[in-house]
């Protein structure tokens, strides 16, 4: 057997064992599968991104590119692929970038107009009402959380931590259920 055949041979039988199984397996069986893709071929390579996301490849896209899209697409069949929320979250990081490409801006978590928020400081409860463009506290209308936060503290703080916009839901969770409203 020559050189190239053994090559062939090899490459046959790695393609076979991406291909295989078709859905969840064991870590074990991931990692051959995903070390078995260092040896196929380009033109393989192309079926095999047709197989797992039922549509052609882009033109003229790396092998490298090919392979770290087969790879996740194998991941994403074992393990689960991204949550609603965080499919959420990168649609809208794509439709700020379309609109006017700062991503920043839209970081902080999305306030609808009415919303309160409550934070106790000191054993007194500060109330904030969320308006349509900024927010009102004390009676008074405020440009940022921050300000707020700073009248409340005394020292400068992040007005969506102060509040506990930015923390995990799971924290949050975890103070409501002790019932502190601090993190």
């Amino acid at each position: 057997m020559t050189t190239e055949e053994n090559d062939s041979g090899a490459a046959d039988r790695a393609e076979s064992e991406i291909g295989s199984d078709g859905g969840a397996c064991t870590a074990g069986a991931v990692a051959t599968k995903l070390e078995a893709l260092e040896q196929i071929d380009y033109d393989a390579l192309r079926r095999e991104w047709r197989r797992l996301y039922h549509a052609h490849p882009p033109k003229r896209v790396a092998r490298a590119l090919l392979m770290l899209g087969i790879a996740w697409k194998i991941q994403e069949q074992a393990y689960g692929g991204l949550g609603a929320a965080t499919k959420r979250h990168l649609a809208d990081l794509a439709k700020a970038m379309q609109q006017g490409g700062d991503v920043a801006r839209d970081r902080v978590a999305r306030l609808k107009p009415g919303a309160k928020l409550l934070r106790e400081w000191r054993g007194q409860t500060h109330k904030v009402i969320v308006l349509e463009e900024g927010f009102e506290w004390r009676g008074t209308r405020w440009r940022s959380l921050s300000v707020i936060a700073r009248e409340i503290t005394g020292v400068h703080w992040s007005g969506p931590r102060f509040f506990g916009l930015n923390q995990s839901a799971e924290r949050r969770t975890d103070a409501e259920a002790r019932g502190t409203g601090d993190a």
